[in-house]
């Protein structure tokens, strides 16, 4: 079932990252209401779907991390238990109602079937990642670099839906122009010093704790900035391949972004800026739990 908190996320997806970032990629006008709403009901479904699967990931990896101080033996049984119900529905075929769903009304395509795949490949990876995190067991760069891609699946499942929606052919210009964008706002998002330190008290996926544990605290944020700033040079380079209007319309968008993030986090957001790292997540975790 789709809940009330998965349609609101889906909501605030839809307006930040779908209609005001992408939709100038299909020559439409935000601000005409009909080119929104014509689409609207099949967008925020699938959205909605796609966070409420993403949910319960994450109350498995909660469930992971509230479950290392419980000491009865009959609260591990019952916590096992629940983990386990959530994570055979995660695998399970999650995803066939709305693929019946999207099918029946022509809206599937290889391509999105694909990106469902990728979906079902982060919840695992993440947990996988997360874990070793908890367990002080080691992880791979290239197991952190994979999952910072197919974190961004539910963007590009939305995005393929829409040119589905319009009977147009996939521009995979635009799709490899917006992949470096996804890549770049993913670990803008981690870089947070709010979401961060959630992230570590909730044992979710976050770019810096990977680095850390990879690389060290001291390493960590030089490590991750050479990636940020690839990252960049492909941006730049892509951005010249687009026509100059769309170029331009995209990065007076940015622009947008940048100074809303900078209000809302109390810094320029046209320079990187790196929370203080978090060494030993296990302390903080007990000082926040104390403290509350």
């Amino acid at each position: 079932m789709v809940g009330l908190d998965a349609m609101k996320h889906a909501n605030s997806t839809l307006e930040d990252f779908q209609c005001r970032s992408y939709f100038m990629f299909h020559g439409m006008d935000v601000n005409r209401p009909q080119s929104i709403f014509k689409y609207l009901p099949v967008l925020s479904f699938t959205g909605s779907f796609l966070y409420q699967l993403d949910c319960l990931n994450e109350k498995i990896l909660n469930l992971h991390t509230s479950g290392v101080s419980v000491s009865e033996r009959g609260c591990k049984e019952g916590h096992q238990r629940l983990i386990t119900t959530i994570t055979g529905a995660l695998q399970s075929n999650p995803f066939r109602p709305l693929t019946g769903l999207l099918e029946f009304h022509g809206l599937l395509t290889e391509r999105i079937r694909e990106e469902f795949k990728s979906a079902e490949e982060y919840w695992p990876l993440e947990r996988k990642l997360c874990s070793a995190l908890m367990n002080k067991e080691e992880i791979s760069i290239e197991d952190v670099m994979r999952a910072i891609h197919l974190k961004s699946s539910d963007y590009r499942i939305l995005n393929l839906l829409l040119y589905q929606l319009r009977a147009e052919k996939v521009n995979d210009l635009h799709m490899e122009f917006l992949s470096v964008t996804e890549f770049l706002v993913e670990v803008s998002d981690d870089l947070c010093r709010i979401d961060y330190e959630d992230d570590v008290l909730k044992n979710s996926f976050n770019v810096l704790r990977m680095f850390v544990k990879i690389y060290g605290a001291s390493r960590a944020p030089t490590m991750l900035v050479k990636y940020i700033t690839e990252a960049e040079q492909k941006y730049d380079s892509l951005l010249k391949t687009l026509d100059p209007q769309l170029a331009l319309n995209y990065q007076k968008r940015r622009d947008e972004v940048i100074e809303e993030g900078g209000k809302i986090h109390g810094h320029d957001l046209r320079t990187w800026s790196m929370p203080n790292v978090i060494v030993d997540e296990e302390l903080y975790r007990s000082n926040f739990t104390n403290s509350k």
